[in-house]
């Protein structure tokens, strides 16, 4: 699937918000595998390669982003693994990100030049 490309994992229930994200990766040279759910991300990383993921706080359960985050901390991730969250600013104040498995937080909706910045940063 990667055809070169970085490819990012972007879990989130709002299809919206994942068509959004695709059309910014991909107009900036990057593949991106959706799930809606924290199973089927899971499932998805386990499946693929990615080599970034994105993950919503908020789907089927309030706090199902965390839930995804200490779950691939158990499996020894070592990708960079960021929160989307439209409580991102608040979060930032009282969140030890790096004790969660979370290299950090983007407010929702996330700017692309903010995305952006943060995926050339830690992909090269």
């Amino acid at each position: 699937m990667n055809d070169g490309k970085h490819v990012i994992l972007y879990i989130d229930d709002d299809q919206d918000m994942l068509d959004a994200v695709r059309m910014i990766l991909e107009a900036n040279g990057y593949g991106m595998i959706e799930a809606h759910s924290a199973e089927e991300g899971l499932r998805k990383y386990r499946e693929h390669t990615p080599d970034f993921v994105l993950v919503d706080l908020m789907m089927e359960e309030v706090d199902a982003g965390l839930n995804f985050a200490k779950e691939m901390k158990l499996l020894g991730n070592q990708l960079p693994l960021f929160l989307l969250s439209s409580v991102g600013d608040s979060l930032d104040d009282n969140t030890d990100y790096k004790a969660l498995g979370l290299d950090g937080v983007f407010q929702k909706p996330v700017h692309p030049k903010t995305l952006l910045s943060i995926l050339k940063k830690k992909l090269g």
